[in-house]
């Protein structure tokens, strides 16, 4: 065990920075901590079957002792970490997350050779991820890297849907692209397999900044593609 706890506030905002401690939101069957780390606040979501104890990380992206203890603090038995896209600030910390918890590891195949641990389990889109109770689904969003994904959770009482997206959906807009045909990949993705699928209540986990939902963003979608990347 850490020999300082982490905070962890259950007062649950969705924004938080590095520094500040983490946030834990309760559903139904499970708790999703949010912590944020290093240098780009980048967003680490630690997912915990209410149930079991079981967890799964996602993006263990930087800072790992930050990350180690709220792990050892909230969730020690680690199922699986999952890397949503290959970029270098979303797995700094992979490493030594992994090699401390003896969890094993998971990302799209298009993303994972520039990983610095080679994924246990290759997922792509319409996979699922199961941890003690709760399963996360797989979804491929194609243009902020080749192999981004997002983790779909619904908690099974109230049919919220709580959506990890990675860079690939933001409050304001999808993420990053290198150019208008990546932009135009990415923006149809989210739309027909994140904005076609799910309803508006929606809550999107983002690998930067503060949550949001797909009811706010909806509205502005048109505006998105007309603005291009």
């Amino acid at each position: 065990m850490t020999e300082n706890a982490p905070t962890i506030s259950d007062d649950y905002t969705g924004e938080v920075s590095v520094g500040t401690g983490s946030q834990r939101r309760t559903l139904s069957h499970a708790t999703i901590v949010k912590t944020s780390v290093g240098p780009m606040d980048n967003n680490a979501y630690l997912v915990v079957c209410s149930r079991t104890g079981r967890s799964l990380l996602v993006d263990a992206a930087n800072d790992a002792p930050t990350l180690r203890a709220v792990v050892d603090h909230v969730a020690p038995e680690v199922s699986l970490i999952v890397t949503t896209h290959q970029h270098f600030d979303h797995w700094q910390a992979l490493e030594d997350v992994a090699s401390a918890t003896g969890a094993p590891s998971a990302a799209h195949p298009l993303d994972a050779e520039p990983l610095p641990v080679a994924p246990t389990r290759l997922l792509d889109d319409g996979d699922s991820v199961q941890v003690g109770d709760v399963t996360l689904d797989v979804i491929h969003l194609r243009g902020h890297t080749p192999g981004s994904i997002a983790l779909a959770l619904t908690d099974p009482e109230s049919g919220v849907v709580h959506l990890f997206t990675g860079d690939s959906l933001f409050p304001g807009g999808v993420g990053k692209t290198d150019g208008e045909a990546n932009f135009v990949s990415l923006l149809d993705d989210v739309e027909s397999r994140i904005f076609g699928r799910y309803d508006d209540r929606t809550i999107v986990y983002p690998g930067h900044g503060k949550d949001t939902t797909l009811g706010a963003e909806r509205p502005h979608l048109h505006e998105w593609r007309t603005r291009g990347w």
